[in-house]
C-alpha cells in the first residue's frame, strides 16, 4: 500500500537510516507505476470559468471508477461461469465499495446552480455522459443491452470492438441464472438460451426461482448471499441514476441535455428501472 511520509531534509543533514530513498536516475518508481504525471495533465480546459476544472476532473474520476467496476463485474461473471462463487462474491463485494465511491463523485457537482453550470456548459459542445463507452460496458454487464448504443463509437475502432464484444457476451445476471440452473433450479430454457445481445426482460418463472431460494435460507444460504450481493449492486446502480437525475435537475432544470438527449426526462425514465428485476419482485412472495 502506498504511503506518503513527511518531507525529509532535502540536504540529507541528519538523515536517519530509515529515511526514504530520494535519488533516482529517472522518474520515480511511484510515477512509473501510477502514471500520476499523465493523469494530472489530462485536464484541457475549454473555458475561463474556475468551476470547469472540478467538473472535468470529477468526470474523469467517474470514468476511472467505471473501469474498475467493469473489471470487477467481468471477474465475477467469469467466476460464476466456472462455479467459483468465492471469487465471484469477493469481486461483487469490492464493486459495492467502488460503487459507493463512484456515487460520492456526484457531491462536488450536486449543488451547482444554473448560472454556475452555464458558465462552462458551452465547453461541452455535444459531449454527454451517455456517450461514455466504459459506462456503456457497465450497463451491458447489468443486462441493459442496446445495439444502437454502439453507433456513437463507430469512429473509434478499438472502442467499438470492445463494446461489440461486451454486447454479445452474457451479462452478469445471465451468468447468475445459468449458475442457478446448474444447481438444479428450474430456470426456464427460454431465459438460458436467449440472445445475450438483447436487453434482459423480467420473467415470472425466474421470479419464482428467487422466491424459492429466499423462502428456504438454510438450504440455500450460499445462493441467498449471492442474491443479496447482487441486490447491493442493483441498489447502488439505482442510487447512481437518481443522484445523476437530481444533480442534472438542479443544474439545468428541464432543458434539453447536452448531446441532444431529453435531459431530465430521459434520466427520470432511467431512474425508474431496476436491474436484476426478479430479485426485487420475488420479495413480495416470500
Amino acid at each position: 500500500m502506498s504511503t506518503f511520509p513527511g518531507s525529509p531534509d532535502a540536504s540529507g543533514a541528519g538523515a536517519s537510516a530509515d529515511a526514504p530513498n530520494l535519488d533516482f536516475a529517472g522518474t520515480t518508481p511511484y510515477e512509473d507505476y501510477v502514471q500520476a504525471d499523465v493523469l494530472t495533465h489530462l485536464q484541457h480546459l475549454r473555458s475561463d470559468d474556475p468551476g470547469e476544472m472540478v467538473f472535468l476532473v470529477t468526470t474523469q474520476v467517474m470514468e476511472l471508477w467505471f473501469t474498475v467496476i467493469v473489471h470487477e463485474w467481468e471477474t465475477a461473471s467469469h467466476a460464476l461461469r466456472r462455479d467459483d462463487l468465492p471469487v465471484a462474491m469477493d469481486a461483487l463485494k469490492r464493486s459495492v465499495r467502488e460503487l459507493e465511491a463512484l456515487n460520492h463523485s456526484w457531491r462536488p457537482l450536486a449543488q451547482l446552480t444554473p448560472a454556475q453550470f452555464n458558465a462552462y456548459r458551452g465547453a461541452l459542445g455535444e459531449g454527454s455522459g451517455f456517450q461514455s463507452a466504459m459506462y456503456r460496458r457497465m450497463e451491458f454487464l447489468l443486462g441493459e443491452k442496446s445495439a444502437s448504443m454502439l453507433v456513437p463509437h463507430r469512429g473509434a475502432p478499438r472502442v467499438h470492438a470492445e463494446l461489440e464484444k461486451a454486447l454479445q457476451e452474457p451479462s452478469l445476471y445471465d451468468e447468475t441464472l445459468r449458475l442457478l440452473a446448474r444447481r438444479g433450479l428450474p430456470v426456464p430454457a427460454e431465459v438460458l438460451d436467449r440472445d445475450p445481445s438483447l436487453r434482459y426482460e423480467p420473467n415470472a418463472e425466474v421470479e419464482r426461482v428467487w422466491a424459492g431460494i429466499y423462502a428456504d435460507p438454510d438450504q440455500n444460504a450460499e445462493l441467498v448471499r449471492l442474491g443479496e450481493a447482487l441486490s447491493d449492486v442493483a441498489e447502488l446502480v439505482w442510487r447512481w441514476r437518481n443522484d445523476h437525475l437530481v444533480a442534472t435537475r438542479r443544474a439545468m432544470g428541464a432543458k434539453t441535455g447536452t448531446g441532444g438527449s431529453a435531459g431530465v426526462a430521459w434520466l427520470e425514465k432511467r431512474a425508474q428501472k431496476n436491474v436484476f428485476p426478479e430479485l426485487w419482485t420475488a420479495r413480495s412472495h416470500v
